[in-house]
């Protein structure tokens, strides 16, 4: 017996629509997990099995967050870790990761998960990269599922260690062949190919520098076989760009190409140092970016050139990246900075609340090669969120309530709807008790720290 669900009076709609419509008192009709009408309240049903009353609510598509490392939440502000370069810091990091329990991927990815749907984030990609210690990519799926997140689980990996010339130290790679077996296995396990799906899995090496070009060609081989999408960290840095010079003689983007790395199935994280000639190529063969403001100005990466990268065509959506290099995972807050860093980069007219807000949904749909979600109209996924305007953060703002979203404060939401289902009420999660999530995630990360002294 199918369960509607009623969102009305809300101060706003913003249905990312073909005409980006916004909605004054605008509603939201739900049937199950799919949005049946989106109108103006008086012109949508008046009767559902759950009302909820969006009085003095911006109503948004649910964000959707196109890059992360989840079990970095466990290294926050990590003494080793607080200043240097990506190269740098991941070396300081690495042995500290080396200690991963199974327990600490699937605490550390609730409490991430619960951080970016506070935040107004209702679909995660999450990329883990590093499997000691019996940890298992399962790990975070069990914990998506326990929340209620829409979630596309990467299944990373690194196979070249120091000793082969990569970054990480050998204790913490995998044989390429025990990769591809689990990789598979996940797919056949776990992908789910249909509309409105909860669970996909992508298939995500994790850089050019830590695995071999044998890697990244198999790897793709095999999404293409299982028809699932292709993830990847490129040139996010100018050490980025040295090293895929000096190790294939060629441009990250080139190398990109070489290995079958473009397409409309493939998104790569950062692209700060994206050239001229990889914008073109990405824009040509439909190739996503993940981009991640926050994390590129923490270690120094540089302003990705977002501004050009859209006007060319290239699929770009909004990530957070981990929460080590981020020290965050507030969607609301990176969008917020997308649009200020375009700005420093490019002017102040290089990108509006809006469009930030657009990357942010639209984008990342595409960017994660779905048409389901990213958008408030009939027949898409029922990801809604709400953001409360009576805030201190928005008083005065009020003549844009939509801009002010991204201009003020990053706000949480009040109410969050996941696949149809309230995950938020009241700016409270529903579906874990996050008091005891974070206390053990507390406990976790001290003992993570203090096993690598």
């Amino acid at each position: 017996m199918s369960k509607t669900l009623l969102i009305k009076n809300a101060t706003v709609v913003v249905t990312m629509n073909d005409t980006r419509e916004e909605i004054k008192n605008g509603a939201i009709f739900i049937r199950d997990n799919v949005i049946e009408q989106v109108g103006k309240t008086e012109d949508l049903p008046r009767t559902a099995d759950e009302i909820i009353d969006a009085s003095n609510h911006v109503v948004l598509p649910g964000l959707i967050n196109t890059h992360h490392h989840m079990y970095q939440s466990l290294t926050r502000v990590i003494p080793a870790a607080q200043d240097g370069e990506l190269f740098n810091w991941l070396t300081r990091l690495y042995p500290i990761w080396a200690g991963l329990t199974p327990e600490m991927i699937k605490v550390s990815t609730l409490t991430a998960m619960a951080e970016l749907i506070l935040s107004g984030c209702t679909t995660s990609s999450d990329h883990l990269y590093i499997y000691p210690n019996k940890t298992r990519l399962d790990d975070s799926i069990e914990a998506a599922q326990q929340i209620g997140m829409r979630f596309h689980g990467a299944r990373g990996a690194m196979s070249v260690g120091q000793s082969k010339g990569g970054l990480p130290p050998d204790r913490v790679v995998e044989d390429e062949k025990d990769i591809l077996r689990d990789t598979q296995r996940l797919i056949e396990t776990y992908h789910d190919h249909s509309r409105h799906a909860m669970q996909r899995i992508v298939v995500a090496p994790c850089s050019p520098f830590s695995v071999s070009r044998d890697l990244m060609r198999e790897a793709a081989n095999m999404a293409r076989s299982y028809k699932v999408s292709l993830h990847t960290h490129l040139a996010e840095n100018v050490n980025d760009i040295a090293y895929s010079r000096e190790k294939f003689n060629m441009t990250p983007a080139e190398y990109a190409e070489d290995c079958g790395w473009v397409g409309h199935d493939v998104w790569h994280a950062h692209c700060v140092q994206l050239d001229d000639h990889g914008i073109a190529l990405f824009a040509r063969t439909g190739t996503g970016v993940a981009h991640c403001p926050c994390s590129n100005m923490r270690l120094a990466s540089g302003i990705a050139p977002i501004r050009k990268m859209i006007d060319a065509g290239v699929p770009v959506g909004l990530g957070v990246d981990g929460s080590a290099s981020n020290d965050g995972a507030h969607m609301m807050g990176e969008v917020r900075q997308a649009m200020l860093l375009q700005r420093v980069g490019f002017g102040p007219d290089a990108m509006t609340a809006r469009q930030a807000l657009e990357i942010a949904t639209l984008g990342g749909a595409k960017v994660l090669n779905r048409d389901d979600i990213g958008a408030l109209k009939p027949g898409m996924s029922a990801d809604v969120v709400m953001f409360k305007l009576d805030a201190i953060g928005f008083a005065g703002a009020l003549h844009d309530p939509v801009a002010a979203l991204v201009f003020c404060t990053p706000p949480n939401v009040s109410c969050s709807v996941i696949n149809g289902r309230v995950i938020v009420r009241d700016g409270q999660c529903t579906t874990i008790d996050l008091g005891m999530t974070i206390e053990r995630h507390n406990a976790l990360a001290f003992e993570l720290a203090d096993a690598a002294n």
